[in-house]
């Protein structure tokens, strides 16, 4: 993975873009507008910008959705504890 912090661009990134090989993951997004020396002016985006490889980013989301099955489990387990009881 590899973070850029205030990318700056004209159009407005989307929040995620996948590659062939690579995804990008925009966040922050915020509109910009800037004087650049006498007379120019930029008008844009400013965002976060992280670029993942696509099997890294595709590793990193197997090992998210296994954290929130443990959780569903353990919340299921949970709610099944209360309901037995009180006696439903």
């Amino acid at each position: 993975m590899v973070h850029y912090s205030r990318v700056k661009s004209t159009q407005k990134p989307d929040s995620i873009e996948v590659r062939e090989t690579k995804v990008f993951i925009a966040s922050n997004i915020k509109e910009v507008s800037e004087n650049v020396g006498d007379e120019n002016e930029f008008v844009g985006f400013e965002f976060d910008w992280l670029e993942y490889e696509k099997d890294e980013y595709i590793l990193l989301q197997a090992e998210k959705n296994s954290e929130l099955e443990d959780q569903l489990t353990d919340t299921q387990l949970a709610l099944c504890e209360i309901f037995e009881s009180l006696g439903v």
